[in-house]
Parts: structure tokens; C-alpha cells; sequence
């Protein structure tokens, strides 16, 4: 994976409001850290960090040029995103240098059809490995060709480029070939989920009348704030 240049710039606001001013600013909050220096507070701009992101994925290599003269190599580590917005709210870096060895995770996709009437179960979409830090790739491959169902992909079956190791046991399950249900099982469990669907929907049903008589009438022998009043 190549890297990416981006300019940073120091950060001297802390804490939640610091945080929303620099957002507004068209900037993501961010915090170098490793290799035993001290974390450094940054702020990158949004759209060319997201614009990395969206092609190299969560393991893109940054060489970060700051602005007080500081350049330095840095892998994402994590990543905070609005759920709502879909922006990127904060991220911590790692430093790393070049040759260095890094274990990231990384994601694994799959390739090829499995056999007729079967289903694939992705167990694990990551695997962690060992890589160069300048050479993590962005995705490892996995083939289902042709596999039966009753199949098992484990990590020893995932194609590894060449200085990437798995840092993993290889028996580990990245997917499984279950066979298809047939339209007669299908079919049959259908009796079965409408009557746990109105069992449920029963459950709820007596609990809120249960509670609607609860504040409609006083247990017997308790006194109201009517009689209370009264006396």
C-alpha cells in the first residue's frame, strides 16, 4: 500500500469543545502516538482524510507533514465516526517507521461461488497479520470455488503476499459452506415462528393491561389521597 502525504496542524484546545471547534473547522481531531515519545494532538483535514480512507482503507499509511516542521510515518490504530453523519470524529495514530514490523488487522474477502445450494457463513471478516509497516495490504483473498457444503476456510487457506505473515492460528475459521435450507424446511419452520410471534406479542399484551389495572385501582386495604384528605 503506497503512502499518503497529508499536513497536519498541532492542537492546543482539548476536550469536547475543542473537539467540536476543530470539526467545525473542517478538520478531524487526532493524537500521535508510540515508540515511546510523547502522544502529540493534531488536527488533519476532513475530506482529504476521509478521501485516504475511502481508497486505502483503515490501514492506509500516512506520511504526515506538521506544520511546527515534524514529518513522521503514522498507521490509523482506531477510528471514532459519527453513525449518524458518517464523519470521522477522532482517530489515534501510531508512528511507525519504515521496515519496521507492525500486527494490524486486516479485512478478508472471498472469492469465487461455493457449489449449488449451498450457504457461506463469514466467521471472520479480519484476520491479524504481520507485516511491514509500509507494506500492510488493504485486503487479504480467500477462494470458495467450487466447495461443498460442510467446508471450512480456515486462516492457513488465505492468500498471503509475500512478507506478510498470519499472526493467527492457521486452523482459525474464516468461513464455513453450510448446505442451503430446501423450501420443505423453510416451510416448516414457519408454524414455528408465528407462534413464538404470538406468544411474544401475548407477553406484551397482558403485561401492559396488567399495569393499566394496576394504576386504575389501589391494592385493596391501601388508602387513597381522596380518603387521606377527607379524614
Amino acid at each position: 500500500m503506497s503512502e499518503v502525504k497529508i499536513s497536519a496542524e498541532p492542537r492546543t484546545e482539548f476536550g469536547k469543545g475543542g473537539a467540536r471547534r476543530t470539526r467545525r473547522a473542517g478538520k478531524v481531531p487526532a493524537v500521535l502516538y508510540g515508540h515511546g515519545e510523547k502522544p502529540k494532538h493534531i488536527a488533519l483535514p476532513s475530506r482529504e482524510f476521509a478521501a485516504a480512507i475511502r481508497k486505502g482503507g483503515a490501514n492506509q499509511l500516512f506520511a504526515i507533514d506538521i506544520a511546527d516542521g515534524t514529518q513522521v510515518l503514522a498507521l490509523p490504530k482506531a477510528i471514532q465516526r459519527d453513525p449518524i453523519r458518517d464523519t470521522f470524529e477522532h482517530v489515534d495514530l501510531i508512528l511507525v517507521r519504515r521496515g519496521e514490523k507492525v500486527t494490524v488487522e486486516v479485512p478478508v474477502q472471498l472469492t469465487g461461488e461455493a457449489a449449488r445450494d449451498t450457504l457461506i457463513v463469514h466467521d471472520h471478516d479480519t484476520l491479524s497479520v504481520t507485516a511491514d509497516a509500509t507494506k500492510v495490504p488493504d485486503h487479504l483473498e480467500a477462494s470458495i470455488e467450487g466447495l461443498e457444503a460442510g467446508t471450512l476456510v480456515t486462516a492457513g487457506d488465505v492468500e498471503l503476499p509475500t512478507g506478510v505473515e498470519l499472526a493467527v492460528d492457521s486452523e482459525l475459521t474464516v468461513a464455513s459452506v453450510t448446505a442451503a435450507p430446501t423450501a420443505e424446511q423453510l416451510e416448516a419452520t414457519l408454524p414455528e415462528v408465528e407462534a413464538a410471534t404470538d406468544e411474544a406479542e401475548a407477553e406484551v399484551g397482558e403485561t401492559t393491561e396488567g399495569s393499566e389495572g394496576a394504576d386504575a385501582a389501589p391494592a385493596e386495604g391501601a388508602e387513597t389521597t381522596e380518603a387521606r384528605t377527607e379524614a
